[in-house]
């Protein structure tokens, strides 16, 4: 066989190069076959808040699907204000005790589901876009009373009296005045975007019940289904992957935010309700992973949830750990992760406010190569 010389054997291995380069970007793509697929629009569905699609303070994995999609499908979904809209303009601090009060071991979320999705098995991972956040024009910010709920609030015992403040929004406009000389600029984010409840949730359980695993958990704890993360990178353009633990994934909504500082000290952030939040649940059977992990457009997010804030930290490191040591970009084992964690992981404080607290990991994806 007569070897090539020169410049004719460079095109030819460049030529062959380009052929192998091919190949692999082609395998690459098809190795996520449900993300692949789901990129394919699939049908649009609507599901309106109602007393009836709206449960308040609970998720309860009896409580039967408000809507059945499949897998790659989107849906609009309306949510309401705490408390089954209860919370509107013009309430009392009295009120909101009150309110708070009347649920017993709930939260005071208004969560809209849930949503069945099709081929959702557990030990798969439910991949939830977040595609569009439309508000509708109420929102309020308020503490409890310290004096009466000493424990709920990085200050309460500082903030003896309940302080409530209203705003009124216009979706149109990406800020509002919190008084003359002072504005939020509007971060719209679910703060409740759960699957169905884990039954190994050691959380305690509607009624006390003890010895039913399938018994409804209050939406107070954010936990490895979700539930009340108050992640507020969840914005419109990012995606959350959360493990399935029940068939159908069950999908529930709601708290929802405008804006949230990391934190969230005072109990709650800049509280409103969603005209539309647009979801695109993608249910991935080749991905697993304990605990939720979220995804922007220029960062990867690992959480940890603990009723000890170190002890949730512990988790948003050791999933941080885990994320990077089994990354294919640059491969590295847990010792070079914990170091790279250690430099580059920006762990930030969720929230303090929820009886389990919260820390996330931002990892830059600059730091990689393309």
């Amino acid at each position: 066989m007569r070897k090539l010389k020169g410049p004719k054997r460079v095109a030819t291995t460049l030529t062959v190069f380009a052929v192998m380069l091919a190949v692999g970007l082609y395998a690459l793509t098809q190795a996520r076959p449900e993300a692949k697929a789901a990129e394919k629009s699939g049908k649009s569905h609507r599901l309106v808040a109602t007393l009836e699609t709206v449960q308040w303070g609970w998720l309860d994995p009896k409580e039967s699907p408000k809507l059945t999609i499949d897998s790659g499908d989107s849906v609009s979904i309306e949510t309401m204000m705490h408390a089954h809209d209860k919370v509107k303009a013009g309430i009392t601090m009295d009120d909101v005790v009150a309110l708070r009060k009347a649920n017993p071991g709930g939260g005071p979320h208004s969560v809209t589901g849930p949503i069945y999705v099709n081929g959702a098995e557990p030990g798969d991972v439910m991949e939830i876009r977040i595609l569009k956040i439309v508000p509708k024009n109420f929102g309020i910010n308020f503490n409890l009373p310290g004096k009466d709920f000493p424990t709920i609030g990085a200050l309460a015992p500082e903030m003896p009296d309940g302080f409530i403040k209203f705003f009124t929004l216009d979706p149109k406009k990406r800020s509002v005045e919190f008084k003359p000389g002072a504005s939020i600029d509007l971060a719209p984010f679910p703060g409740t975007l759960a699957v169905g409840i884990d039954p190994n949730d050691p959380s305690p359980r509607k009624g006390g019940v003890k010895d039913d695993p399938m018994a409804a958990v209050s939406t107070l704890r954010p936990w490895k289904n979700g539930s009340n993360m108050d992640l507020n990178e969840l914005q419109a353009g990012s995606t959350i992957y959360i493990p399935v633990f029940l068939k159908g994934g069950l999908i529930w909504t709601g708290d929802s935010h405008c804006r949230q500082g990391n934190g969230e000290v005072n109990l709650t952030g800049l509280e409103c309700s969603f005209r539309e939040i647009v979801l695109q649940p993608v249910v991935r059977k080749d991905l697993k992973h304990e605990w939720p992990r979220a995804e922007t457009k220029t960062h990867w997010i690992m959480m940890g949830f603990d009723e000890d804030l170190n002890k949730a930290m512990v988790n948003a490191v050791r999933e941080t750990v885990d994320f990077l040591s089994s990354q294919k970009m640059v491969p590295m084992d847990r010792y070079e992760a914990y170091s790279l964690a250690s430099m580059t992981a920006d762990c930030r404080v969720t929230q303090v406010v929820d009886v389990r607290k919260g820390v996330h990991c931002m990892i830059a994806k600059s730091m990689f190569k393309k």
